[in-house]
């Protein structure tokens, strides 16, 4: 039986000790255990139990921690005393943000060893379950056993079973214990091979690992890769790549590129390279003038083996040499000739001995996207704002808005939901709780008698429109990609027809979405643990199928943070082995441990906390996260300066600067941006009241009418920076970008590279006063020696030239925020030439 520590939210507001007390067998050693949990900001819970045990150990707790800790930090003592373990709670206050740790140590409660300062410290960030196990320190035959401890991420406490299950018999030999060869820090990989990371099409992947044996053999190394094995078909045979040294000790790197979309594997194995360690020590024998007339019959004992694992004119040659080897009429010295051999070498080493080798123990994964996934430029409309003054736009209207998109160099246009929306609750303008008739509602409120997720709105047409739209769309160049909504109105038809679906009240009446103190009473969410959970499951794959169907190829997920995520990665995995070329953009503004693991999770790219990062500082910094860290591994970032929810405080007023200066930061920072237009070109500033960050009179609750033909709209300029990422393969990526160092906090600069196109964007990030900073570049091969360099501002079309690393830019936001430079090759000379003599 499991005594339950009292939950760690009622111990900061006590001064005095509390304890609980949980059985464990009388018969344990009498060590104790403290338990240090640092935790911040909600309520964990401890429980204290018996851990594994084996001959060698005879006692053992393991403590369950649950995420969400008060600002306090907890020590607990769990001591065994006659049949029970006392946990006794001492609280303080101690805050971390988002995080908490565990630390542990063991002590004697009695008899004082020397050393005992073990301790292990577990530090995760966000909201997660751990399980720390300990086998204490024990005493047997003189001797006793290290303090053992690990950490292991949990979904659900396990069963007593479970754990005994998972522990190690110490007295069980491993089933081949001849495997040398040990393999470490295989790179990349996310969280232990859990997720797999992300890559495009042609991508060349670099693996590395760290590889080592005991003893000074030479080692050989590969790595393997191939397409994921699919259900039902014989699995794929594994490439062979070898693995190279590298001058950091141990360390050895390969690469290689998948030439399909979709989920690939890769490994590495390695082994003891006999004949290469032979030839290498038969040479310093030879040059130490050792008698090495032995050791060339185990040269061609090695040979001989290689010969029978090799076929064709391999196999033919490693036996005649093997032979030539034994063979006494040649001299000594022949044959050392022939066993050092390079050619031999590389031939024994294409045929080795793999009895013995080790692989990896995990088999790691890499996810093949299109180009879009990492280079694209959205732009969001509301189809229905197009019609004509008074009437209600249609897919036809929206169609007629195609060319004005594709000319202003966007390839992916995103549409809020198409669905029927429902009457009840109707939202009216500004998102007032009584609908007026005529108010159109939201169109996230999904679901009318009409239809639900695979219907379109009357008003907008049919789905044969749609289809017209989408094929028009296409010629243009242009993905349209659908906003798919996991939610529903009160009169989607499945609210009737499958209740058990969505949470109820206490009176059986569905409950509403909320955010508090948010209210959405015109949304239904899904519930994810109903008990008809597998039903739901496949009926929300049927939405993306439907779609699919019809081909659109992209999807913008509304807050997949508040849907499961063991449905979301069942789900994106099961699409995308289907249809790899499917892009998933995951609409998420929430805590950065939950944004990462909705993209490990499968999420092609990424909304980001970009709108809210305005100052020096805080874009660095924050670039420094996305680009310089494992998080470039799986998160695409997607760069937002507006959407319908947002119009951030700095683009609440009318200069023309402020808007700009966003869109060169976000179209030039990220491989991938959009924007919500045509509110953007057009400036639309009006929040909904001071301190809001809503527009006022929100296209998502009416009809808007927008001149396109504003003399002032932004449109020439967002057609010149979608042209220059267009004509610029810098921008292309986000891991080549640098920033470099100037002397203003208001002005901000960095570049990026691709082979030969080197792009410098240097930003006022003031939008209403000249500024100028010294701009410190370091750029090799052109900024070498001093020399000159050209520069051209795509932006203005101006030229200058720049001389050596440290250049003076000033930007005056009244003519244009922002320098987007591409610098061209050294300037010549006349000793560059080559008739200069």
């Amino acid at each position: 039986m499991f005594g339950r520590i009292p939950s760690l939210a009622s111990t900061a507001s006590k001064s005095a000790p509390r304890s609980a007390t949980c059985t464990r067998p009388a018969s344990r050693s009498s060590e104790a255990l403290y338990l240090r949990v640092s935790a911040e900001p909600d309520p964990r819970i401890v429980t204290a139990r018996p851990g594994p045990t084996n001959a060698a150990s005879k006692s053992g707790f393991c403590a369950l921690g649950r995420a969400s800790p008060p600002p306090a930090s907890v020590t607990r003592s769990i001591a065994p005393e006659s049949g029970s373990t006392h946990a006794t709670e001492n609280a303080s206050s101690w805050i971390t943000s988002n995080r908490w740790s565990c630390q542990t140590s063991a002590e004697p409660a009695r008899r004082p060893w020397s050393g005992l300062d073990e301790r292990i410290r577990a530090r995760r960030r966000g909201s997660w379950d751990a399980l720390i196990t300990t086998s204490a320190f024990t005493r047997a035959r003189a001797w006793r056993q290290p303090f053992l401890a690990s950490v292991r991420s949990l979904e659900q406490p396990p069963s007593t079973e479970a754990h005994r299950s998972a522990s190690v018999d110490l007295d069980k030999l491993p089933e081949e214990g001849r495997r040398r060869v040990q393999i470490e820090r295989v790179r990349p990989e996310i969280d232990g091979g859990r997720f797999p990371i992300k890559r495009i099409l042609g991508d060349k992947i670099d693996v590395s690992a760290i590889v080592y044996a005991d003893g000074h053999d030479v080692l050989a190394c590969a790595l393997l890769y191939r397409p994921a094995p699919s259900v039902g078909d014989p699995d794929p045979p594994w490439v062979s790549v070898p693995l190279e040294p590298t001058p950091e000790p141990d360390r050895f790197v390969a690469s290689f590129s998948p030439d399909t979309l979709g989920l690939w594997q890769y490994t590495v194995e390695a082994w003891i390279d006999r004949y290469g360690t032979f030839r290498r020590d038969l040479k310093k024998r030879v040059e130490a003038a050792q008698d090495v007339s032995v050791d060339i019959l185990d040269g061609a004992t090695l040979l001989e083996q290689a010969a029978r694992d090799a076929t064709g004119d391999d196999a033919r040659s490693l036996a005649d040499i093997a032979a030539r080897l034994r063979d006494h009429t040649l001299s000594l010295t022949e044959r050392i000739t022939l066993a050092l051999d390079s050619g031999l070498c590389m031939a024994a080493a294409r045929h080795p001995d793999k009895r013995l080798a080790s692989r990896y123990p995990g088999v790691l994964e890499v996810v093949v996207d299109p180009e879009k996934a990492r280079f694209s430029a959205w732009y969001e409309l509301f189809p229905r704002s197009f019609g004509p003054e008074g009437r209600h736009g249609t897919f036809a209207d929206a169609e007629a808005r195609l060319p004005y998109v594709a000319e202003m160099g966007f390839d992916v246009l995103y549409l809020p939901p198409i669905h029927p929306i429902g009457q009840t609750n109707r939202k009216g303008k500004n998102n007032t709780l009584v609908a007026e008739e005529g108010d159109v509602g939201s169109p996230w409120a999904i679901g009318a008698p009409e239809g639900g997720h695979t219907a379109v709105h009357p008003s907008l047409g049919t789905l044969d429109d749609f289809d017209r739209f989408f094929q028009a769309a296409e010629r243009l160049g242009i993905d349209v990609a659908l906003d798919i909504a996991l939610q529903a109105s009160p009169d989607h038809p499945w609210v009737h027809e499958h209740p058990s679906w969505f949470p109820r009240r206490a009176d059986g009446t569905a409950r509403y979405a909320e955010n508090p103190p948010k209210k959405y009473q015109d949304i239904h969410p899904f519930e994810f643990e109903t008990e008809e959970w597998p039903e739901l499951w496949r009926s929300l794959e049927g939405i993306f199928r439907f779609w699919i169907a019809r081909g659109v190829r992209f999807f913008r997920v509304d807050n997949p943070h508040t849907k499961a995520l063991p449905f979301w990665e069942w789900l994106i995995r099961v699409i995308k082995r289907d249809h790899p070329e499917v892009v998933f953009l995951s609409e998420a503004f929430t805590r950065p441990a939950l944004m990462y693991g909705l993209a490990k999770r499968g999420f092609t790219q990424s909304y980001t906390y970009f709108t809210w990062r305005v100052s020096k500082d805080e874009i660095t910094s924050y670039m420094h996260d996305l680009t310089k860290t494992e998080v470039v591994e799986f998160y695409r970032p997607n760069f937002w300066p507006n959407t319908p929810d947002i119009l951030p405080e700095h683009l609440q007023n009318r200069e023309p600067s402020a808007f700009l200066i966003r869109l060169v930061l976000a179209a030039t920072l990220s491989s991938s941006y959009g924007m919500y237009g045509p509110a953007f070109e057009l400036m639309e500033h009006k929040p909904l009241r001071e301190g809001a960050e809503e527009y006022a009179d929100s296209e998502k609750f009416e009809l808007k009418r927008w001149d396109l033909r504003r003399p002032d709209s932004l449109r020439p300029m967002i057609s010149r920076v979608n042209r220059i990422r267009m004509e610029h393969p810098a921008l292309a990526r986000n891991d080549n970008l640098r920033f470099f160092h100037t002397d203003s906090d208001l002005v901000l600069a960095y570049g990026k590279t691709h082979g030969d196109d080197t792009l410098i964007v240097v930003v006022n990030l003031d939008p209403y006063h000249r500024h100028g900073a010294w701009v410190e570049l370091d750029l090799p091969g052109l900024t070498d020696a001093g020399r000159g360099f050209e520069v051209h501002d795509l932006l203005s079309g101006a030229r200058y030239t720049f001389r050596g690393t440290r250049n003076w830019v000033e930007i005056d936001p009244r003519t244009s925020p922002a320098c987007v430079f591409h610098a061209r090759r050294l300037a010549r000379r006349e000793n560059d030439y080559e008739y200069f003599l």
